[in-house]
């Protein structure tokens, strides 16, 4: 029998809903989208259901979002925070729909109510609403038409419903649920998302900072999570890992602890959010605050910062764009001098890294201002210059990043540096940045008479290149300056308690020694080796996880691991996948290394120039072309590897023409040269790298995974895309490089965009393939992407992990990515692989995974210095002295926490500007 209904006449809710429901036995019933407002109409009735309610709906996940558990229960809880359900606890209704949610989730988790989801684009948008009631007697009816299950659909919005109770119908209805509810893409609904229904059923607002403030014990910090819970990061992304949550905890705790300080060293391998930890700790700090919150970063990322501080953590912020301040909404405030950098028009303050190494007039109104805490991004760039010197020097001469570095630590309450960039076999470099956190704090290395302060005394100790003393008072001199706090373990708290030190005093006396008793001395022998290996200022100032730990270690509650696994396949590594070197190229490579040799006699200083013509072959044949043309013109339109723009590794850097460099050609080099070019030009059609990448983006399907090429330099992915356009017309191509030659290729037409606007054309899925030079390697985030090719290997290795970590990295939709390593059989880079190959897996990681010092293996190998090139490898150490201090992350619990502080009060404490500064 078929029954009509219309809103229009009657209220759908009373007439059918409700009446059918009463007493029924089961309910499956396929909807539009997921809602809390699912009890709102026949909450009751749907409670006394006797069997289980099974719901099917819509989702806007994408089909890659269901391809795992963990992948689908994440995309689910970002779709369900989207709605944003908390704006539903306001007004008058507030305690009614506080108790749907209590009541909703008893359903969910007792298994009464059971949901799944389907991607939009699997069956398109569900239309068709429809839904099987079996009764209490056993007879069923089915019902379809245009009612979603929600207060909108029964009761407000006008809606059409048709009821058969027929067999025929029913059986028909209930095969279109099956349908849905058995397909592969149909995923449950996420455990995030019935958590969150509890969570927003005891929530509560704190309406101001100083409530917050007040609320926490002396030495503790305000619950970072009421500050946290409701940002975007939570409420529109995948929220936070558990390293993510325990770095900013260690912050917080820090800064608000008995020091009152928060210095430390985040060194996280590349790809694991640190510039939101850094964001998160800045905002918790500013928020509790009342000083200026400074970030000093790369040109390039000052814009990055601030977007990211906006979307992820609705936090206001400025950006010094060299001569004014730009807000988050990008109004740009009235310049007036250089003094106008101590008026910052918000609390957190973004500038380039660059205006202090080119002495910026604004700079030195910076060191005018008082701090509560300064971050410091790509924080190697700080370093000493006269790293050359083997002694290493107990005194550093400092770039200007450095020296300024030195000044400001004094002047701020907080200060945490960051850097994923390896600085091996000059582990002074590392001393170096914890004596900028050491200024203006004793408790890092102690006070000035240390025995920390002393670089290479201390370095040689915790690096077992002496021996570790026996004497009980040497011994004492160092752990006893600083003294390892309570945290440290059980000896360090009773050392303490027998001095009567607490936590806020850094330094003991040295007389101190023998107020201990004997049993505490004795032990103090025992633990001496302990805290020289896993409790020394390094260890503890410098927070370093790998992703391979995170990824090996299981939450003991989920069971899950902590970071989701991303296998990443590294291809071209073997013999037999090095590209074969053709005849006409074997005999310019020769050329090219003969001419290196000739000319290496005549440069003094480093090796680029020497070794310049082997590295732009080994690129592209184009690029070696190129560069062999303008040898035998112009040396000064030589094109170096392409880096940011204010690429602030200490002062300016020479151009490659500066260097002490022959100007004219002997009649030997010329030849040499001319032979090379004449030897690419009459086979420029045939570049075997070129066939590689046509391959691997066409033929092996990369390019609809998504791709990335990198290459050291500009000429030779212009060169690529151009090629590359002719095969793939239709086919939108970018070129990701400097700021001002960035832009897409498509059908062989340039137009020009900027490098945000590719960024999120690659975030959106409308960009499948990217070319991009070394000023892509950082600050890109790339997760949309699966497979990458290097085009060239850069001579310096740090630039290979800082590529992989654009696509290895949190956030990532594939569970694995693709790595080609491109290089011909028999060149400089396959013999610095083949050397390199037995030592990679055990090389010594003080902050990365390959030493910077490597580089100087490759001019070895370049200029056939073999066994100077094997003795730069070998005497890499072996030892890391992180892993164990690190290897486990305790979980933190924020996600349950119902107290939130009021969103708009943090946007009104945050947009406070630095006005109070003279």
């Amino acid at each position: 029998m078929i029954t009509r209904y219309s809103s229009r006449r009657q209220r759908l809710d009373r007439s059918f809903l409700t009446e059918r429901l009463r007493g029924a036995l089961r309910y499956d019933r396929i909807a539009g989208y997921f809602s809390s407002s699912l009890l709102e109409v026949a909450g009751e009735e749907l409670e006394h259901v006797a069997g289980q309610i099974r719901v099917v709906c819509n989702s806007d996940l994408h089909p890659h979002d269901v391809r795992t558990a963990r992948a689908a229960e994440a995309a689910l809880r970002r779709a369900w925070c989207g709605t944003r359900p908390e704006a539903l606890l306001q007004g008058e209704g507030e305690p009614q729909v506080r108790n749907r949610f209590q009541r909703l989730y008893a359903m969910l988790t007792s298994g009464k109510l059971v949901v799944k989801v389907l991607p939009d684009s699997v069956f398109g948008l569900i239309h068709g609403k429809a839904g099987v009631i079996t009764c209490a007697d056993g007879s069923a009816t089915s019902f379809i038409g245009s009612v979603n299950e929600s207060k909108f659909g029964w009761q407000i919005n006008y809606e059409l419903l048709w009821e058969d109770s027929s067999s025929e119908a029913v059986a028909w209805v209930q095969e279109e649920f099956d349908a849905l509810w058995n397909s592969p893409y149909a995923v449950p609904l996420a455990e995030a998302v019935i958590q969150d229904l509890e969570r927003l059923a005891r929530r509560q607002v704190i309406s101001t900072v100083a409530a917050w403030t007040d609320e926490a014990p002396a030495h503790t910090p305000p619950d970072p999570a009421s500050a946290l819970v409701e940002t975007p990061v939570y409420r529109r992304e995948a929220g936070l890992w558990e390293h993510q949550k325990y770095f900013v905890k260690t912050v917080i705790d820090a800064h608000h602890g008995p020091q009152g300080k928060a210095r430390y060293i985040l060194a996280d391998q590349v790809g694991l959010g640190k510039t939101l930890q850094l964001a998160m700790a800045a905002k918790l700090i500013a928020l509790a605050g009342t000083k200026p919150v400074l970030v000093i970063c790369p040109k390039t990322l000052v814009w990055q910062w601030q977007t990211e501080l906006a979307d992820l953590l609705d936090m206001p912020s400025a950006g010094w764009n060299g001569k004014q301040w730009v807000d988050e909404r990008g109004f740009e405030y009235p310049a007036a001098g250089p003094e106008a950098i101590r008026r910052c028009p918000r609390r957190v303050g973004i500038i380039s890294g660059g205006l202090i190494s080119y002495r910026s007039a604004a700079v030195e109104h910076l060191l005018k201002v008082e701090y509560d805490c300064v971050i410091l991004d790509e924080a190697h760039r700080a370093r000493r210059q006269n790293l050359g010197d083997r002694r290493d020097g107990e005194k550093p001469d400092p770039n200007n990043l450095l020296d300024f570095m030195y000044k400001i630590a004094e002047r701020t309450r907080s200060l945490l540096l960051a850097t994923a960039t390896p600085v091996q076999l000059r582990p002074i470099e590392a001393w170096d940045l914890l004596s900028v956190l050491g200024y203006g704090d004793e408790s890092v290395l102690g006070n000035a008479h240390s025995r920390w302060r002393q670089p290479v005394e201390a370095l040689n100790l915790i690096m077992g290149r002496r021996e570790l003393p026996r004497d009980e008072n040497e011994q004492w001199e160092w752990l006893r300056n600083p003294l390892p706090l309570k945290a440290e373990g059980p000896f360090y708290e009773r050392l303490r308690r027998e001095l009567q030190l607490n936590d806020d005093v850094a330094v003991a006396n040295g007389s101190r020694l023998m107020d201990l008793n004997v049993s505490v001395r004795s032990r103090l022998c025992a633990q001496f080796g302990d805290f020289i290996a896993s409790r020394n200022p390094f260890i503890c100032r410098i927070i370093r996880r790998t992703r391979k730990q995170l990824e090996e270690q299981i939450h003991p509650e989920s069971g899950e691991p902590l970071l989701d696994p991303i296998h990443v396949d590294v291809l071209g590594e073997r013999d037999e996948e090095a590209i074969s070197v053709p005849v006409y190229l074997q005999t310019a490579y020769e050329r090219a290394e003969q001419f290196c040799k000739q000319i290496s006699v005549r440069m003094r200083g480093a090796g680029f120039l020497k070794t310049l013509l082997l590295r732009r072959v080994g690129s592209t044949v184009y690029a070696g072309k190129i560069t062999a043309e303008r040898m035998l013109g112009d040396w000064a339109n030589i094109e170096e590897p392409e880096q940011d723009d204010d690429e602030f590794d200490g002062e300016p850097q020479l151009h490659s023409t500066d260097e002490a460099m022959p100007r004219t050609l002997t009649p030997t080099e010329r030849d040499l040269l001319e032979c090379f070019v004449d030897a690419l030009v009459a086979n420029q059609g045939r570049d075997p790298k070129y066939e590689k990448v046509r391959e691997l983006l066409i033929d092996h399907g990369w390019l609809q995974l998504g791709c990335i090429v990198f290459s050291q330099y500009r000429d030779s992915i212009q060169w690529l895309a151009e090629r590359l356009t002719e095969e793939l017309p239709d086919e939108p191509i970018a070129l990701y490089s400097g700021s001002s030659n960035s832009g897409i290729i498509q059908g062989g037409e340039w137009h020009r965009q900027t490098r945000d606007e590719l960024k999120n054309m690659v975030r959106l899925g409308q960009l499948r393939l990217l070319l991009g030079t070394d000023a892509a390697s950082e600050g890109l985030n790339l997760q949309m992407l699966a497979r990458l090719i290097n085009l060239d290997l850069p001579w310096n290795p740090t630039r290979l992990e800082q590529r992989k970590g654009r696509i290895q990295r949190i956030g990532q939709t594939h569970n694995k990515v693709a790595i080609y390593n491109l290089r011909y059989r028999g060149s400089v880079e396959d013999r610095v692989h083949e050397l390199l190959s037995s030592r990679l897996q055990d090389i010594f990681q003080l902050f990365g995974q390959i030493p910077d010092v490597l580089e100087d293996a490759w001019v070895a190998v370049a200029l056939g210095e073999q066994e100077r090139a094997r003795k730069i490898i070998d005497e890499i150490p072996r030892a890391h002295p992180f892993e164990i201090r690190y290897a486990k992350v305790e979980p933190v619990d924020w996600e349950s926490c119902a107290t939130v502080l009021d969103a708009a009060e943090q946007r009104r404490v945050l947009s406070q500007g630095w006005y109070n500064n003279p």
